[in-house]
């Protein structure tokens, strides 16, 4: 058994961090900068940001690698420095792991090539399959435990970061980010990575969804993600973003609060999420609020539409339109035990556009 999958039978269920960008531009990350240069440049600011989450209570942290592939570091004329800054961040979140009494999971991130396969674009197959190996076999001698591909919005990228990722032998989990719609960019239901996720078991051990809009939003993924699978053994994976991005005063802020964030991931668990997290604007103290409602056990949850979008905020027409096309769904497990039908009785006053 693998040391995630361990710790999961032992907990029930994984905490994992917040933002990476959001908090290192607190620190002096300027707008436009790659965050993973860092890992070599200012290694002591991203161990902070990885000692604070573990400080929270987070069980699994990302390391600061995101994109670091050579597409996306060609942008910065560092496309020669993909092994370095990998092998440097997987180094830098085992430290603080390695820090912390208790067990902490090192996920290595891999995210998006930052192009779009042919026909659509110019990249191949052929080459992005190389850039995620060579990301994914950094990764690996740095020392990471699990392989955790995240923010993708096509099948194809996917593929080809499931098939590089495969070769490192390492535990895999994968997430795509969703849209206003319900859908992936690219156009993927949530029942496309189910059944793509499913495809690759047991070297994918885990799905869901990652970033997207906010809270509530997410929320209706994971459901519709617990609808779909069929590998009950796999785990689900929620990591939202915190709120909705605004301008305030010429700066990106979040709407999302410590009680939002902490009602979030006590959904996330009821609906079946073992893996919960924060995404974009999640900061320490909302995974310290998370952390705190997880180990109480003790909010309410009803499944109906009205009470998530009070609990977190507002769900788009798409999204909401999407969550029912999947309760409605015939032949698939019902999202849990405890009364499902209730979402489907229940029709929203409030939406937007």
């Amino acid at each position: 058994m693998h040391k995630i999958e361990t710790l999961i039978a032992e907990k029930g269920w994984l905490l994992a961090d917040g933002a990476t960008g959001t908090n290192l531009f607190s620190m002096g990350l300027e707008s436009g900068d790659p965050p993973e240069l860092w890992n070599l440049e200012f290694p002591d600011r991203v161990y902070l940001n990885h000692q604070n989450f573990i400080e929270a209570g987070s069980d699994l942290i990302l390391t600061n690698t995101f994109g670091a592939n050579r597409f996306r570091l060609a942008l910065h004329n560092a496309e020669n420095q993909v092994h370095e800054l990998n092998v440097a961040g997987a180094e830098i979140a085992l430290k603080a792991a390695d820090f912390c009494e208790r067990t902490i999971i090192v996920a290595g991130s891999i995210g998006p090539s930052g192009g779009i396969i042919e026909p659509l674009g110019e990249l191949t197959k052929a080459e992005v399959e190389s850039a995620f190996t060579d990301q994914a076999i950094a990764l690996k001698e740095g020392g990471v435990d699990v392989a955790w591909i995240e923010t993708m919005s096509s099948e194809e990228e996917m593929e080809c970061a499931i098939i590089a990722t495969k070769k490192t032998g390492l535990p895999i989990v994968c997430t795509y980010s969703f849209d206003t719609h319900g859908k992936s960019m690219m156009g993927l239901e949530p029942k496309e990575l189910a059944r793509l996720a499913e495809q690759h078991s047991p070297e994918i051990i885990g799905f869901g969804a990652n970033c997207g809009i906010g809270a509530a939003e997410l929320i209706g993924s994971i459901l519709c993600l617990a609808k779909s699978r069929k590998n009950h053994s796999m785990h689900i994976v929620a990591k939202g973003n915190c709120g909705i991005p605004v301008f305030i005063d010429g700066e990106i802020a979040y709407t999302g609060t410590e009680e939002i964030m902490a009602a979030y991931a006590c959904y996330a668990k009821k609906l079946g999420a073992t893996i919960i997290g924060g995404c974009c604007g999640t900061k320490q103290e909302h995974v310290k609020a998370m952390a705190d409602a997880l180990n109480a056990d003790n909010m309410e949850c009803p499944l109906e539409l009205d009470a998530i979008i009070q609990s977190m905020g507002q769900m788009t027409k798409g999204n909401i339109a999407m969550v029912e096309k999947y309760l409605n769904l015939e032949n698939t497990s019902a999202v849990t035990e405890e009364e499902p039908r209730k979402l489907r009785r229940r029709r929203l006053k409030r939406t937007k556009n």
